[in-house]
Protein backbone atom coordinates (compact mmCIF):
# COMPACT_ATOMS: atom_id res chain seq x y z
CA UNK A 1 0.00 0.00 0.00
CA UNK A 2 1.76 3.29 -1.15
CA UNK A 3 -0.30 5.64 1.43
CA UNK A 4 -0.44 9.15 1.55
CA UNK A 5 2.84 11.76 0.63
CA UNK A 6 3.10 15.07 0.38
CA UNK A 7 2.34 16.02 -2.84
CA UNK A 8 4.29 18.96 -5.13
CA UNK A 9 7.81 20.01 -5.05
CA UNK A 10 8.49 20.19 -1.54
CA UNK A 11 8.15 16.63 -1.46
CA UNK A 12 10.39 16.20 -4.21
CA UNK A 13 12.90 18.77 -2.33
CA UNK A 14 12.83 16.87 0.73
CA UNK A 15 13.41 13.45 -0.90
CA UNK A 16 16.29 14.51 -2.91
CA UNK A 17 17.95 16.80 -0.02
CA UNK A 18 17.81 12.67 1.71
CA UNK A 19 19.11 10.74 -1.69
CA UNK A 20 21.89 11.85 -4.79
CA UNK A 21 19.61 12.87 -7.22
CA UNK A 22 20.30 13.07 -10.79
CA UNK A 23 20.70 16.79 -12.32
CA UNK A 24 17.82 17.70 -13.88
CA UNK A 25 19.58 18.44 -16.64
CA UNK A 26 19.76 14.77 -17.45
CA UNK A 27 16.39 14.08 -17.51
CA UNK A 28 12.86 15.41 -19.05
CA UNK A 29 9.47 14.50 -17.96
CA UNK A 30 6.26 14.90 -20.25
CA UNK A 31 2.83 14.11 -18.71
CA UNK A 32 0.66 11.95 -20.76
CA UNK A 33 -3.42 11.76 -20.53
CA UNK A 34 -5.18 9.00 -22.68
CA UNK A 35 -8.65 7.77 -22.34
CA UNK A 36 -9.54 4.44 -23.59
CA UNK A 37 -13.01 5.06 -24.79
CA UNK A 38 -13.76 0.98 -25.05
CA UNK A 39 -13.61 1.10 -21.00
CA UNK A 40 -14.67 4.90 -20.39
CA UNK A 41 -11.36 4.66 -18.29
CA UNK A 42 -8.64 7.73 -18.20
CA UNK A 43 -5.33 6.56 -18.22
CA UNK A 44 -2.86 9.08 -17.12
CA UNK A 45 1.18 8.57 -17.56
CA UNK A 46 4.04 10.50 -16.38
CA UNK A 47 6.94 9.82 -18.87
CA UNK A 48 10.68 10.00 -17.79
CA UNK A 49 13.09 10.65 -20.58
CA UNK A 50 16.79 10.88 -20.69
CA UNK A 51 17.39 14.75 -22.16
CA UNK A 52 18.60 14.88 -25.43
CA UNK A 53 18.89 11.31 -26.72
CA UNK A 54 18.86 10.61 -29.87
CA UNK A 55 19.25 6.99 -30.03
CA UNK A 56 15.77 4.64 -29.31
CA UNK A 57 16.02 4.32 -26.12
CA UNK A 58 14.62 1.30 -23.74
CA UNK A 59 11.38 1.81 -21.69
CA UNK A 60 10.52 0.78 -17.83
CA UNK A 61 6.45 0.91 -17.44
CA UNK A 62 5.63 1.42 -13.30
CA UNK A 63 2.51 0.49 -11.50
CA UNK A 64 2.39 2.07 -8.48
CA UNK A 65 1.11 0.58 -4.98
CA UNK A 66 -2.98 0.85 -4.04
CA UNK A 67 -3.24 4.83 -3.28
CA UNK A 68 -0.35 6.01 -5.32
CA UNK A 69 -0.08 8.53 -8.70
CA UNK A 70 2.31 8.92 -11.44
CA UNK A 71 3.82 11.81 -9.17
CA UNK A 72 5.60 8.48 -7.30
CA UNK A 73 8.60 6.68 -7.42
CA UNK A 74 10.46 9.65 -8.24
CA UNK A 75 13.86 8.13 -7.00
CA UNK A 76 13.32 5.66 -9.93
CA UNK A 77 11.89 7.42 -12.86
CA UNK A 78 14.41 10.14 -12.27
CA UNK A 79 17.29 7.76 -12.27
CA UNK A 80 16.25 5.54 -14.94
CA UNK A 81 16.18 8.12 -17.23
CA UNK A 82 19.66 9.87 -16.08
CA UNK A 83 21.01 6.53 -17.32
CA UNK A 84 19.58 6.49 -20.48
CA UNK A 85 16.71 4.46 -19.50
CA UNK A 86 12.62 5.97 -20.48
CA UNK A 87 10.82 5.03 -17.46
CA UNK A 88 6.51 5.78 -17.90
CA UNK A 89 4.76 5.60 -14.39
CA UNK A 90 1.11 5.24 -14.91
CA UNK A 91 -1.57 6.06 -12.80
CA UNK A 92 -4.30 3.71 -12.17
CA UNK A 93 -7.95 5.07 -11.70
CA UNK A 94 -9.68 3.21 -9.13
CA UNK A 95 -6.17 2.24 -6.93
CA UNK A 96 -5.26 5.37 -7.07
CA UNK A 97 -4.67 8.48 -4.51
CA UNK A 98 -7.78 9.51 -4.99
CA UNK A 99 -8.73 6.82 -2.21
CA UNK A 100 -7.04 9.11 0.54
CA UNK A 101 -10.17 11.33 -0.21
CA UNK A 102 -13.62 11.82 0.76
CA UNK A 103 -15.21 10.37 4.00
CA UNK A 104 -12.06 9.18 6.06
CA UNK A 105 -15.08 6.52 7.56
CA UNK A 106 -15.08 4.83 4.16
CA UNK A 107 -11.37 4.44 3.71
CA UNK A 108 -11.62 0.73 4.20
CA UNK A 109 -14.34 0.13 2.14
CA UNK A 110 -12.38 2.89 -0.47
CA UNK A 111 -9.36 0.16 -0.04
CA UNK A 112 -11.35 -2.77 -0.07
CA UNK A 113 -12.67 -1.73 -3.47
CA UNK A 114 -9.58 -0.75 -5.02
CA UNK A 115 -8.25 -4.42 -3.87
CA UNK A 116 -10.81 -6.17 -5.84
CA UNK A 117 -10.27 -8.55 -8.11
CA UNK A 118 -11.94 -6.00 -11.42
CA UNK A 119 -9.62 -3.69 -10.20
CA UNK A 120 -6.33 -5.89 -11.02
CA UNK A 121 -7.60 -7.13 -14.14
CA UNK A 122 -7.89 -3.37 -15.43
CA UNK A 123 -4.70 -2.63 -14.51
CA UNK A 124 -3.57 -4.94 -16.20
CA UNK A 125 -5.35 -3.86 -19.01
CA UNK A 126 -4.03 -0.12 -18.17
CA UNK A 127 -0.30 -1.57 -18.88
CA UNK A 128 -1.27 -2.92 -22.34
CA UNK A 129 -3.06 0.34 -23.22
CA UNK A 130 -0.37 2.92 -22.14
CA UNK A 131 1.45 0.83 -24.23
CA UNK A 132 -0.36 0.94 -27.92
CA UNK A 133 -0.51 4.43 -27.07
CA UNK A 134 3.01 5.63 -25.92
CA UNK A 135 4.37 3.83 -28.98
CA UNK A 136 2.06 4.79 -31.48
CA UNK A 137 2.43 8.62 -30.36
CA UNK A 138 4.75 11.27 -30.63
CA UNK A 139 6.99 9.94 -28.22
CA UNK A 140 7.04 5.80 -29.91
CA UNK A 141 9.71 6.56 -32.60
CA UNK A 142 12.25 7.33 -29.62
CA UNK A 143 11.44 3.87 -27.95
CA UNK A 144 13.33 0.72 -28.69
CA UNK A 145 9.76 -1.77 -29.22
CA UNK A 146 12.34 -4.86 -28.60
CA UNK A 147 13.57 -3.55 -25.24
CA UNK A 148 10.67 -2.67 -22.97
CA UNK A 149 10.18 -3.82 -19.36
CA UNK A 150 7.14 -3.96 -16.61
CA UNK A 151 8.10 -2.94 -13.16
CA UNK A 152 5.58 -2.37 -9.96
CA UNK A 153 5.91 -2.13 -6.67
CA UNK A 154 2.94 -4.04 -3.88
CA UNK A 155 -0.89 -3.92 -5.83
CA UNK A 156 1.60 -2.54 -9.18
CA UNK A 157 3.61 -5.75 -8.32
CA UNK A 158 0.83 -8.01 -8.93
CA UNK A 159 0.04 -5.71 -12.08
CA UNK A 160 3.04 -6.11 -13.68
CA UNK A 161 3.08 -10.25 -12.56
CA UNK A 162 -0.20 -10.28 -15.21
CA UNK A 163 1.56 -8.09 -17.83
CA UNK A 164 4.55 -10.58 -17.95
CA UNK A 165 2.63 -13.89 -17.83
CA UNK A 166 0.40 -15.24 -14.44
CA UNK A 167 -2.78 -16.68 -15.06
CA UNK A 168 -5.66 -17.34 -13.27
CA UNK A 169 -8.78 -19.85 -13.51
CA UNK A 170 -11.63 -18.48 -12.80
CA UNK A 171 -15.35 -20.25 -13.54
CA UNK A 172 -13.48 -22.82 -15.74
CA UNK A 173 -11.73 -19.87 -18.08
CA UNK A 174 -7.96 -19.41 -18.07
CA UNK A 175 -7.49 -15.44 -17.50
CA UNK A 176 -4.65 -14.23 -19.02
CA UNK A 177 -2.92 -10.39 -19.93
CA UNK A 178 0.58 -11.70 -20.71
CA UNK A 179 1.57 -8.65 -23.20
CA UNK A 180 4.74 -9.74 -25.45
CA UNK A 181 6.01 -6.92 -25.80
CA UNK A 182 7.25 -6.99 -21.97
CA UNK A 183 10.79 -8.67 -22.06
CA UNK A 184 11.57 -8.41 -18.13
CA UNK A 185 9.56 -7.85 -15.27
CA UNK A 186 10.80 -5.94 -11.84
CA UNK A 187 8.64 -7.23 -8.46
CA UNK A 188 9.31 -5.01 -5.38
CA UNK A 189 7.24 -5.95 -2.44
CA UNK A 190 5.00 -8.33 -4.32
CA UNK A 191 2.24 -9.61 -2.85
CA UNK A 192 0.46 -13.03 -3.40
CA UNK A 193 -2.36 -13.32 -5.38
CA UNK A 194 -5.94 -12.69 -3.68
CA UNK A 195 -7.87 -16.00 -2.64
CA UNK A 196 -5.13 -17.87 -4.14
CA UNK A 197 -2.94 -21.06 -2.81
CA UNK A 198 -1.11 -22.74 -5.99
CA UNK A 199 1.37 -20.52 -6.90
CA UNK A 200 3.18 -22.53 -8.99
CA UNK A 201 0.47 -22.87 -11.48
CA UNK A 202 -0.73 -19.36 -11.62
CA UNK A 203 3.55 -17.79 -11.61
CA UNK A 204 5.26 -20.74 -13.65
CA UNK A 205 3.50 -19.39 -16.90
CA UNK A 206 6.31 -16.28 -16.56
CA UNK A 207 9.23 -17.02 -18.28
CA UNK A 208 10.63 -13.59 -18.79
CA UNK A 209 13.59 -12.51 -16.18
CA UNK A 210 12.16 -11.53 -13.22
CA UNK A 211 13.91 -9.30 -10.16
CA UNK A 212 12.36 -9.75 -6.97
CA UNK A 213 12.78 -6.78 -3.89
CA UNK A 214 11.81 -6.98 -0.60
CA UNK A 215 12.77 -6.39 2.93
CA UNK A 216 12.81 -8.50 6.33
CA UNK A 217 10.03 -6.00 7.80
CA UNK A 218 8.12 -5.72 4.39
CA UNK A 219 4.72 -6.18 5.66
CA UNK A 220 0.88 -4.80 4.23
CA UNK A 221 -1.87 -4.01 6.19
CA UNK A 222 -5.26 -3.62 4.89
CA UNK A 223 -8.04 -3.90 7.08
CA UNK A 224 -8.87 -8.00 6.76
CA UNK A 225 -5.12 -8.31 4.58
CA UNK A 226 -1.68 -9.38 5.74
CA UNK A 227 1.08 -10.19 3.89
CA UNK A 228 4.33 -10.43 4.66
CA UNK A 229 8.18 -11.00 3.86
CA UNK A 230 7.24 -15.10 3.81
CA UNK A 231 4.47 -14.06 0.68
CA UNK A 232 7.39 -12.17 -1.23
CA UNK A 233 9.81 -15.19 -1.11
CA UNK A 234 7.13 -18.01 -2.11
CA UNK A 235 6.52 -15.43 -5.24
CA UNK A 236 10.01 -15.55 -6.26
CA UNK A 237 10.15 -19.54 -5.79
CA UNK A 238 6.90 -19.92 -7.55
CA UNK A 239 8.01 -17.44 -10.57
CA UNK A 240 8.82 -19.75 -13.62
CA UNK A 241 11.68 -17.53 -14.81
CA UNK A 242 14.78 -18.83 -16.47
CA UNK A 243 16.93 -16.02 -14.96
CA UNK A 244 15.46 -14.51 -12.02
CA UNK A 245 17.23 -12.58 -9.33
CA UNK A 246 15.82 -11.77 -5.03
CA UNK A 247 17.06 -9.29 -2.73
CA UNK A 248 15.67 -9.04 0.54
CA UNK A 249 17.33 -5.94 2.12
CA UNK A 250 17.22 -6.02 6.28
CA UNK A 251 14.31 -4.44 8.09
CA UNK A 252 13.29 -1.35 6.37
CA UNK A 253 9.33 -1.20 5.87
CA UNK A 254 6.95 -2.05 2.65
CA UNK A 255 6.75 2.19 1.78
CA UNK A 256 10.60 2.40 2.08
CA UNK A 257 10.59 1.61 -1.74
CA UNK A 258 7.61 4.54 -2.43
CA UNK A 259 9.23 8.47 -2.20
CA UNK A 260 8.21 8.50 1.40
CA UNK A 261 10.86 9.41 4.09
CA UNK A 262 11.67 8.23 7.03
CA UNK A 263 9.68 5.05 6.88
CA UNK A 264 11.90 1.92 7.77
CA UNK A 265 14.24 4.52 9.83
CA UNK A 266 15.68 7.68 8.25
CA UNK A 267 19.15 6.59 7.89
CA UNK A 268 18.34 3.22 6.21
CA UNK A 269 15.26 4.61 3.43
CA UNK A 270 17.89 6.32 1.47
CA UNK A 271 20.28 3.67 1.21
CA UNK A 272 17.76 1.03 0.64
CA UNK A 273 16.19 3.36 -2.54
CA UNK A 274 19.81 3.92 -3.99
CA UNK A 275 20.44 0.23 -3.99
CA UNK A 276 17.45 -0.40 -5.42
CA UNK A 277 17.76 1.40 -8.21
CA UNK A 278 21.55 0.47 -8.99
CA UNK A 279 20.15 -3.13 -8.89
CA UNK A 280 17.47 -2.40 -11.07
CA UNK A 281 19.31 -1.06 -13.54
CA UNK A 282 21.75 -3.72 -13.80
CA UNK A 283 19.10 -6.53 -14.33
CA UNK A 284 17.35 -4.63 -17.04
CA UNK A 285 20.90 -4.54 -18.61
CA UNK A 286 21.61 -8.09 -18.37
CA UNK A 287 17.29 -8.99 -19.02
CA UNK A 288 17.70 -6.40 -22.15
CA UNK A 289 21.30 -7.57 -23.37
CA UNK A 290 22.39 -9.64 -21.47
CA UNK A 291 25.24 -7.69 -20.27
CA UNK A 292 25.40 -7.15 -16.60
CA UNK A 293 25.03 -10.73 -14.68
CA UNK A 294 28.41 -10.47 -13.07
CA UNK A 295 27.08 -7.19 -11.84
CA UNK A 296 25.04 -8.63 -9.32
CA UNK A 297 27.93 -10.17 -6.99
CA UNK A 298 28.93 -6.31 -7.53
CA UNK A 299 26.19 -5.11 -6.57
CA UNK A 300 26.08 -7.43 -3.33
CA UNK A 301 29.19 -6.15 -2.53
CA UNK A 302 28.87 -2.60 -2.51
CA UNK A 303 25.56 -3.21 -0.40
CA UNK A 304 26.55 -6.28 1.44
CA UNK A 305 25.42 -4.45 5.40
CA UNK A 306 22.26 -3.66 4.08
CA UNK A 307 21.19 -7.48 2.79
CA UNK A 308 19.55 -10.23 4.77
CA UNK A 309 19.98 -12.45 1.65
CA UNK A 310 20.40 -12.93 -1.86
CA UNK A 311 19.14 -15.42 -4.37
CA UNK A 312 20.27 -15.71 -7.99
CA UNK A 313 18.82 -18.66 -10.70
Amino acid sequence: MAGPVPAGSGREAALAAALPMPAAASYESRYLEWHDAERSRPVLAKLYLPAGATAQLPLVVFSHGIGGSREGYTYLGKYWAAQGVASLHLQHAGSDRSIWTGNPLALVSRLQDAARESEAVARAVDVRFALDQLLAGPHGRRLDPGRIAAAGHSYGANTTLLVAGATVERNGQTLQYRDPRVKAAILISAPPFYGESHLDAILGPVQIPTLHITATADDIRIPGYYSGLQDRAAVYAATGSRHKWLAVFKDGSHSIFTDRLGTGGEALNPQVKAATRELALDFLKFAWDRQGDAAFSDWQGRHRALLAQVLQQ
